[in-house]
C-alpha cells in the first residue's frame, strides 16, 4: 500500500541564492523569485509547508520595464485618514527606493496569509553589488530571460 508522502519541517534543507537583477524584466524576475521563496523549484514541495529557499537579489537599481511603466505605474499608499492618499510613480520609487519596487512585486505572488509573510521573510534586497550575507555562502541563481 502506498501512503502519501508528507514534508516535515526538519527534512527541509534551506539554501541561500543571490541573483543579479541587472537587465532584468521586472515581473519576470519577481515571479522566478517568488517560485524559489515558496519552494516550487524543489521535488519536495507542498503548498501548505514552508519549503522555500533565501534569495538576495543584488543590483535592484539596474532593473528593467518594459513600455511605458516608467512614468504610467503608479504605488497607492494610504494613511488611514480621510483624504490620506498618496501616489508615485515608478520613477519616483526607483531614484528613491528601487528595492522597494522588487519587494512589492514579489509580496504580490506569495500567498496572502501567514505562510506567505513567512516566505516574504527570506528574500533580502539590495541596491548595488553588495550584500552582507556572504558567510551564508549563496550560490548564483541563474534566470531564464
Amino acid at each position: 500500500m502506498r501512503t502519501t508522502f508528507i514534508t516535515k519541517p526538519a527534512e527541509i534543507v534551506r539554501k541561500w541564492y543571490v541573483v543579479d537583477a541587472e537587465g532584468q524584466t521586472l515581473g519576470r524576475l519577481a515571479a522566478e523569485v517568488a517560485k524559489v521563496l515558496r519552494g516550487k523549484h524543489k521535488p519536495i514541495f507542498m503548498p501548505h509547508v514552508d519549503a522555500g529557499d533565501h534569495v538576495i537579489v543584488i543590483n535592484a537599481d539596474k532593473i528593467q520595464f518594459t513600455g511605458n511603466k516608467l512614468d504610467q505605474k503608479m504605488y497607492f499608499r494610504h494613511s488611514g485618514y480621510s483624504g490620506g492618499d498618496k501616489q508615485t510613480s515608478l520613477r519616483v520609487m526607483m531614484d528613491k527606493k528601487p528595492e522597494e519596487v522588487i519587494y512589492h512585486a514579489v509580496k504580490g505572488m506569495l500567498p496572502k496569509n501567514v505562510l506567505g509573510r513567512q516566505m516574504f521573510r527570506k528574500l533580502n534586497v539590495y541596491a548595488g553589488p553588495d550584500h552582507e550575507h556572504q558567510a551564508q555562502k549563496p550560490e548564483v541563481l541563474e534566470l531564464k530571460n
